[in-house]
């Protein structure tokens, strides 16, 4: 298989895993699911705002790295990626439309070939969603993104990245 083949395929196989994980956020599938299936064995999860706003959205602006030991979930640090969507889901709901996630000819695709010959890929989604404060009730509706990228040899997520409307989820779940 040349390069050009090769990358192309790659270029698949990531969109896939993208579009997998997106169709399975919205059909709400349990996070520990999902970062079994899709993500690789130490993943990264980063959604990215302002350090002011950890008071409220103690998500933003730190990278959650890792899983728990599978069985022992009372013994978490705080910081792993299932610490992400357990902190997530205690702050906030996520309500999809059925136009939350674009088709897959919008999933922007980036391959690259180091010098080494190791291949590096990153997927960007733009979605749309409305999303709840879990303390006041209050909602909102706004895009975000996902960066998608260090992919393992497996296709599967090494990093997630996230860009949403902080200023709105701090608004809505208040002091």
């Amino acid at each position: 298989m040349s390069d050009s083949e090769t990358g192309c395929h790659v270029a698949e196989c990531v969109r896939a895993t993208a579009e997998g994980f997106c169709k399975a956020f919205v059909a709400g599938i349990s996070p520990t699911e999902m970062l079994d299936t899709f993500f690789a064995s130490n993943p990264k999860i980063t959604e990215h705002g302002p350090q002011w706003a950890q008071a409220r959205l103690p998500f933003l602006a730190t990278t959650f790295c890792g899983r728990r030991t599978h069985g022992n979930e009372r013994t978490s640090t705080g910081t792993t990626c299932d610490d992400y969507y357990d902190i997530l889901a205690s702050t906030l709901s996520f309500h999809p439309t059925e136009g939350t996630v674009p088709p897959k000819e919008e999933f922007r695709v980036a391959v690259t070939k180091n010098l080494e010959g190791k291949w590096h890929s990153a997927v960007t989604i733009k979605l749309h969603a409305n999303f709840t404060s879990i303390k006041t009730g209050k909602g909102w509706e706004e895009d975000f993104i996902y960066l998608m990228s260090d992919f393992d040899d497996d296709m599967k997520i090494g990093h997630l990245e996230l860009w949403a409307d902080p200023l709105s989820a701090w608004m809505a779940v208040g002091d």
